[in-house]
C-alpha cells in the first residue's frame, strides 16, 4: 500500500478548506501561442504565506501553529531569502538558522525536540504533508477541466507526489512532470538509479528547489506515478519570472518559475496539449528579485 491515497487528499481537502485560499487557476492566451499548448496556472504564489506549504503546513499542524495557539520553532538555512525569514517570524514563529553546507538540519531539529519536549515535522517527507500539498492539484484539475500533464517543481517530493496521487486519483491518464534545477537532479538520479542519491547542496538561485535527497517517503510515490523529472537551468528560471511579471503580472519565486521554465523550453511534450503548471510559492526578496528582473540570474 502507498503511505498516502486519493482519499487522503480529499480530507486533507476539506480540513484546509476555509483556512487555506483556494488560489485562482490563470490562462494566458500569449503563453498559449508561444507553447502551442493550453496552458493553466495554479497560483500558489498567491497562498497564504506566499507558498503552497500552507496547505501540508496546516494538514500536520506546523507553520499553522499560529492559528491554533501551538508555539513553532523552524530550523531554516542561513541563505533563505529575507522574505521567507521575516514572512516566517511574522506568523509568530521562532526561527533557528543553520548552514546547508556545515550544519545537520534534522540534527539541529531533533536537539530542539529533545530539549523542549517538541514534534519535529518534516518539511516534506511526511504522509500528512503530501497529501496536503496535493490538495493543489485536486483543485487544478476541478478548476481547468480535463488535463494532459500536470508540472510542478520538486525539491524533496513533497509537493509532486502529493500532486501525481490527487492528480491519478482524478485521472491515471495524466502525465506527471517533476522540475529540478540542473545543478541540483538528486531526484531525476534516483529514478534513473532506482535508489535515493544523495548530493552536495546544489549551486541554484531556487533556493526551494536546494534539497539533497529525495524523502524515504515520498520516492515510491514518484517511482510509482511519475512519467519523469526534468532541469532547468538558473537562466531559464530567470527567463520564465521575467514572461510570467511582463505578460500575467505575477511575482514568482525561481522555484516557484521551474513548471513554466520546463514548458517554455519543451523538456517533456507540450505542443497541442492541455497542461496545468503549478507555480510553487512568491516568496523573493524585491532587492533580489529585481536583480533577476533587470540583469538575469
Amino acid at each position: 500500500m502507498p503511505p498516502i491515497n486519493f482519499n487522503d487528499v480529499v480530507e486533507a481537502a476539506d480540513r484546509i478548506r476555509g483556512v487555506a485560499h483556494h488560489t485562482p487557476t490563470l490562462t494566458s492566451k500569449t503563453f498559449d501561442a508561444l507553447t502551442g499548448a493550453q496552458l493553466f496556472f495554479k497560483c500558489e504564489n498567491l497562498q497564504r504565506m506566499g507558498a503552497f506549504k500552507f496547505r501540508g503546513a496546516y494538514n500536520r499542524v506546523a507553520l499553522a501553529a499560529q492559528l491554533l495557539d501551538i508555539p513553532a520553532v523552524i530550523v531554516m538555512p542561513r541563505d533563505a531569502p529575507e522574505a521567507k525569514l521575516n514572512a516566517t517570524r511574522g506568523y509568530g514563529a521562532e526561527v533557528v538558522l543553520y548552514e546547508r553546507s556545515e550544519e545537520n538540519r534534522m540534527a539541529i531539529a531533533q536537539a530542539i525536540a529533545r530539549e523542549r519536549g517538541g514534534t519535529i515535522v518534516p518539511p516534506y517527507d511526511d504522509e500528512r504533508i503530501a497529501a496536503g500539498a496535493g490538495t493543489a492539484a485536486l483543485e487544478l484539475t476541478h478548476d481547468a477541466g480535463p488535463l494532459d500533464a500536470i508540472v510542478a517543481p520538486c525539491g524533496g517530493g513533497g509537493l509532486l507526489a502529493g500532486t501525481c496521487i490527487a492528480a491519478h486519483g482524478v485521472d491515471p491518464d495524466i502525465d506527471l512532470w517533476g522540475v529540478e534545477p540542473a545543478a541540483g537532479n538528486d531526484v531525476q538520479q534516483s529514478l534513473a538509479k532506482n535508489e535515493r542519491v544523495l548530493i552536495d547542496v546544489p549551486k541554484t538561485i531556487a533556493d526551494g528547489l536546494q534539497t539533497q535527497l529525495v524523502g524515504e517517503i515520498t520516492f515510491p510515490i514518484l517511482q510509482a506515478h511519475a512519467k519523469g523529472v526534468v532541469t532547468v537551468s538558473d537562466d531559464e528560471l530567470v527567463e520564465a519570472m521575467k514572461l510570467l511579471f511582463e505578460r500575467m503580472k505575477l511575482v514568482v519565486e525561481p522555484s516557484g518559475a521551474a513548471g513554466f521554465a520546463a514548458v517554455l523550453h519543451e523538456r517533456f511534450p507540450v505542443k497541442g496539449r492541455r497542461i496545468g503548471i503549478i507555480i510553487s510559492g512568491g516568496n523573493v526578496d524585491p532587492e533580489k528579485y529585481a536583480q533577476f528582473l533587470s540583469s538575469g540570474a
